[in-house]
């Protein structure tokens, strides 16, 4: 499990994605291939959580990264560049935001 304690000093990404009920389960099916199969055996890669809405028109990922340059060189590996091509198609919009914890409760 991930923790979010304000002592961390890695780098944290918080992605949102909004998607109709009809794409949600298989860009869900999509996302969790990814982290199972390339984003979690990348270099840096400390944990994750992926989350949907009960309506199923959003999906946000919560993940810890070792530094901020672990995880643009994942997401510029080619194998990722192909997996966020069909991730593209599934959804309305994908924000990722790279984040620094300034207080944990």
């Amino acid at each position: 499990m991930t923790e979010i304690t304000s002592d961390f000093s890695g780098q944290t990404v918080i992605c949102t994605f909004e998607m109709t009920p009809a794409t949600a389960a298989e860009l869900m099916e999509r996302l969790q291939e990814a982290y199972r199969d390339l984003i979690s055996k990348a270099p840096g890669f400390l944990g994750a959580g992926l989350h949907m809405n009960d309506a199923h028109t959003r999906i946000a990922t919560y993940s810890k990264w070792r530094e901020r340059g672990d995880y643009q060189a994942m997401l510029r590996s080619p194998e990722m560049i192909a997996r966020n091509r069909v991730i593209y198609t599934l959804c309305r919009s994908f924000e990722p935001v790279m984040y620094e914890i300034e207080a944990s409760y």
